[in-house]
């Protein structure tokens, strides 16, 4: 069994032949698309790559382009600061490396040309890096609704790597839920029946990166082997499903502010987070919606204080 890391730790096939993908691609230089959910460990499969690659002693470089379109081109391009100094981008950062584009779906419409473009002539600037790319989307349906541009979506995907949701795969979580706690405490930790099953019964809408920090919360004044239903506290998170009429109807009962809250949590539940199409959704720029984030954060609102 690859184990990768902890993230990816699992038996179930699908995660072992995203493994197997991955490193067969690792050697080459190819492009490669990681596709998933939030939380199911792109990120991670992404430095999986980079690390059993020829390039591995070089720079690997992300860039989250789910960001203002000007941040997103400064990062990616480089910028110059008020006081006249230059700064990088991650293509000349990443020269020799690996470049990720985080959340590649989010590139604004007109940037995504201009990125093609200009990765379409990197050897022209001398310039060699290994693109990959993350996404939560079904990118080819978004090129055939006009909405991702069809050369970048070429240029990037000529491999692509699935990544499957931690509750279509329930064979692993106590598999992974052990590995968690014991490297949290240092020690191997089990569970009782009681522990297990409500683990096993809850739906993990953020995949592992929400059990490992269901673990790491109740293993960190934990003293004992086995980990009992008391010593767990997992928060209930609602699925797009679960906000429906119930909440829409309750909007009329209650005030202007908490109705706000209540769509602007549906919106990042529906797009799993993704804050620039959220903000889409909404009409509003991902810089109020970050401000906004921000407060209901600052309030202890305990589905934005979790928000990746």
């Amino acid at each position: 069994m690859d184990t990768v890391n902890s993230e990816l730790f699992g038996r179930d096939p699908k995660v072992q032949k995203a493994i197997s993908i991955a490193r067969n691609v690792a050697v080459t230089k190819a492009p490669v698309l990681i596709i998933g959910e939030a939380g199911t460990g792109k990120r991670t499969l992404g430095r999986y790559i980079h690390e059993n690659s020829n390039r591995a002693q070089n720079p690997y470089v992300i860039v989250d382009c789910a960001q203002d379109a000007q941040d997103v081109e400064n990062a990616v391009l480089g910028y110059r600061d008020d006081s006249g100094k230059f700064h990088r981008g991650a293509l000349e950062e990443a020269n020799r490396g690996t470049v990720v584009f985080a959340n590649i779906d989010c590139i604004d419409e007109e940037f995504q040309k201009k990125l093609h473009k200009i990765l379409s002539e990197l050897d022209d600037y001398d310039i060699d890096v290994r693109l990959l790319a993350t996404t939560t989307k079904n990118l080819s349906k978004l090129v055939g609704s006009g909405r991702f541009y069809r050369g970048l979506f070429n240029l990037v995907s000529s491999n692509s790597v699935v990544l499957t949701p931690l509750r279509e795969r329930v064979g692993d979580l106590e598999l992974i839920a052990r590995h968690f706690a014991s490297e949290c405490v240092g020690r191997d930790v089990s569970f009782d029946n009681g522990a297990m099953d409500k683990i096993l019964s809850h739906y993990w809408t953020h995949n592992v990166e929400e059990l490992r920090a269901v673990i790491e919360n109740c293993t960190t004044e934990f003293e004992g082997n086995v980990l009992t239903e008391q010593d767990l506290e997992i928060g209930e998170k609602k699925t797009v499903s679960m906000l429906s009429e119930d909440d829409n109807e309750g909007i009329r009962l209650m005030s202007l502010k908490e109705a706000e809250k209540l769509l602007i949590k549906k919106a990042l539940v529906h797009t799993s987070e993704n804050r620039t199409q959220a903000a889409k959704i909404l009409g509003v720029s991902i810089r109020t919606l970050r401000n906004k984030i921000n407060e209901y954060r600052n309030e202890g609102n305990s589905f934005f204080v979790n928000l990746r």
